[in-house]
């Protein structure tokens, strides 16, 4: 059986995430207090102290809930039933609405980089995103879908193409309709080198 003391400890440590996460992404990092998300969560300020050695591990850890969010619908996607065709379509159509969501924007897109520098949010965006994207272009190269080429080289140019995709729908005064207009291109392009 599991004790109380770890329940509560799980809650806690779940409650000052969901607050960072909150307060991340409406002040942003340099603008929000260790303070203020003790309060938010309803803690006290030692009980962030023992779950987060400060606030960097805090933002480290609403990244990490942020990204694990996108990451588990992807995956589902990716692994789910379907021709690969399909659910390479349907994954770039949920990492375009994931962009659009303002915690994965100001999260995982503006500050992660900048807080955790970019060799660590490279590292976490490679544990994640990247895996997807290779595994679903050995998918379609395996179906047929695309001719063969160089996996680890080709993977790594979508993951490059889709992160500035992300970058410019974070960055865009009207994210929906550059949201749009990435899909359309990206569709198109993903049509021109697909078999027929």
């Amino acid at each position: 059986m599991r004790s109380r003391r770890l329940d509560y400890s799980e809650s806690t440590r779940s409650a000052l995430v969901n607050s960072a996460v909150e307060l991340f992404t409406k002040r942003g990092y340099a603008s929000t207090s260790l303070d203020e998300v003790a309060k938010r969560a309803r803690v006290t300020k030692g009980a962030l102290y023992h779950h987060f050695s400060g606030k960097q591990a805090l933002f480290e850890a609403a990244f990490e809930k942020v990204e694990s969010r996108v990451f588990g619908r992807l995956e589902e996607i990716m692994g789910g039933s379907g021709a690969p065709w399909e659910r390479a379509l349907a994954g770039l159509r949920e990492f375009i609405s994931s962009c659009l969501d303002p915690a994965y924007q100001r999260i995982a897109i503006h500050e992660a980089p900048v807080v955790m520098g970019w060799e660590r949010w490279r590292e976490a965006e490679d544990r994640a995103s990247f895996g997807l994207i290779r595994s679903s272009l050995e998918d379609l190269i395996e179906a047929g879908e695309v001719d063969e080429v160089p996996v680890e080289i080709t993977a790594r140019l979508l993951f490059g193409a889709l992160h500035s995709a992300a970058t410019e729908i974070a960055s865009s005064p009207d994210p929906k309709k550059v949201g749009a207009q990435i899909e359309s291109v990206i569709v198109q392009l993903l049509h021109r080198v697909r078999r027929t």
